[in-house]
């Protein structure tokens, strides 16, 4: 039988039938940067039985100032291998799944064949999220999406709301409007901010034709989109009212 004493504090607060919840359900996280590493960790840390993590990078030394596996250690590893390495240690008994792969946008489709209790977005590339958050849709998954996490310095700022109400944030704008394309106008849980980017920070970028500039970043904010993630994925898995 499963020791579940290490989730003793969080049973205090939610009930045995809802840890028993969290640990029947399967979770999927694709982007392990600063915002899907973090919302990973706390996942896992909720007690989530099952994870699937997807990812292809490595670590970089530019992501020291965010990535919770970036390290000067790790620079040149897998951010897959060091985020299941650290979900083991958290809980032995995890069972974990991985990608270790850039996912294309056609990958999309066979990633999400399995059925999912959970779906959590933290793509920073525009095409490949569109690709995943339209299928997730249509195949009637649930889903949440993180929206832009940099140029921004404010934790305050962010909300949780479905994509037809976000407002500010520009790629939370180019999202909603191509999914509308698609035919897709609402039922999509995201987090963003309505935080004004700071423009100056903007750099324009090369070597990935899905992502063409980038923002600068502070070390917390992506690591609050990512636990607001987790948040909005443990409530709906345990019926917790989300305002």
């Amino acid at each position: 039988m499963s020791d579940l004493s290490w989730l003793s504090r969080t049973t205090l607060l939610i009930g045995d039938e809802n840890i028993q919840k969290l640990q029947n359900a399967h979770v999927l996280i694709v982007g392990l940067g600063g915002v899907g590493s973090f919302a990973a960790e706390a996942i896992c840390r909720a007690g989530v039985g099952t994870l699937t993590i997807a990812d292809g990078d490595e670590v970089e030394a530019s992501n020291r100032n965010r990535q919770l596996p970036a390290l000067a250690t790790t620079q040149g590893q897998y951010k897959v291998d060091i985020m299941a390495e650290r979900m083991k240690q958290i809980n032995p008994e995890v069972q974990l799944f991985t990608q270790k792969q850039f996912l294309q946008p056609d990958q999309m489709v066979s990633l999400l064949n399995s059925n999912y209790d959970y779906v959590v977005d933290a793509i920073d590339s525009l095409t490949p999220k569109l690709m995943l958050l339209s299928t997730a849709y249509k195949q009637g998954q649930r889903i949440v999406s993180s929206m832009g996490a940099g140029g921004k310095l404010d934790p305050t700022q962010l909300r949780v709301a479905d994509i037809a109400d976000t407002r500010i944030c520009r790629l939370a704008s180019d999202v909603r409007k191509r999914l509308r394309r698609l035919g897709i106008h609402s039922g999509i849980k995201t987090v963003y901010s309505r935080e004004k980017h700071v423009d100056q920070a903007l750099m324009y970028t090369d070597g990935n034709r899905f992502k063409k500039s980038a923002y600068g970043t502070i070390s917390y904010l992506p690591a609050v989109f990512g636990m607001t993630c987790a948040s909005v994925v443990i409530r709906d898995l345990i019926g917790w009212p989300i305002e």
